[in-house]
């Protein structure tokens, strides 16, 4: 695979504007500076339009919604829109609570979402197929990643991107998966929070024709610095990685996400 899209966010330092929850908010803001790119954290509802003209993505992240921030990522998502942006959603636990369901379908309904990125018990949920989740865990249910991609991918007009020991990523025609990355991911809290963040990063950078390979790209590059941070690390080192990981993804480069990425169109 070529890598297109890393060093464009080096150079560009796309301003991503991170609606997350409060639990990963300092995570997601130091991986987007190692990234290259620079991280804007507001929920406050007085200013996300405003923040809108000066972003180049965003990120909405329901992970611990209220409703103030529900209405909050509806103007902030409304006026991405308008501005012709990317903007990225991650269901966090969607499938957990009524009120986080109602609220994503309140979300979708009103926003165009250049991605929708979450575990495959959230995507399920998405595509209204039974699945049986623990919180914000995966959990089991019927169908697979590569049918529950499609779904969310053809009906929501956008890339779905189901991450997990393999990441699939549809744009509703085609499909990859990805076997790169450690099994240490989700032993730290913000992994899957920091991903989309990583994810909106290569968006800001490409056009809406490449946004299926900008994914593509992100998921590689973000699993091979996962790798990476896991070397020589006991499988308990938890806060090792966490740390390691911020410093790979400083320091990874096209050439190794070129040469390393499994990458396989199903």
């Amino acid at each position: 695979m070529m890598s297109i899209y890393l060093n464009k966010i080096r150079q560009q330092k796309p301003l991503i504007h991170n609606m997350t929850n409060f639990v990963v908010a300092n995570y997601c803001a130091n991986g987007l500076l190692a990234l290259g790119a620079s991280p804007f954290m507001s929920n406050n509802i007085e200013e996300v339009a405003e923040i809108q003209c000066i972003s180049q993505a965003l990120v909405i992240n329901i992970g611990t919604i209220t409703e103030q921030t529900l209405q909050a990522m509806r103007i902030a998502g409304i006026h991405a829109n308008k501005m012709g942006m990317p903007v990225v959603l991650d269901p966090v636990g969607v499938g957990a609570t009524t009120y986080r369901k109602n609220a994503v379908q309140q979300l979708l309904s009103e926003i165009k979402f250049a991605a929708i990125k979450g575990n495959i018990a959230e995507l399920a949920t998405i595509a209204g197929m039974k699945w049986q989740s623990k919180g914000v865990d995966a959990g089991i249910g019927e169908g697979n990643a590569i049918t529950i991609a499609q779904n969310v991918a053809q009906h929501h007009h956008c890339i779905a991107i189901i991450s997990g020991e393999i990441d699939t990523i549809s744009n509703g025609t085609k499909v990859v998966t990805l076997h790169n990355g450690t099994k240490m991911f989700p032993n730290i809290t913000g992994s899957g929070c920091l991903l989309g963040s990583v994810c909106a990063a290569f968006l800001a950078v490409s056009s809406p024709d490449d946004y299926f390979q900008a994914a593509i790209e992100a998921c590689s590059t973000y699993a091979i610095a996962g790798e990476n941070a896991a070397q020589q690390l006991s499988e308990t080192q938890y806060g090792n990685f966490l740390t390691n990981l911020l410093n790979e993804l400083a320091s990874i480069t096209p050439e190794q996400v070129k040469q390393r990425g499994k990458i396989y169109e199903m």
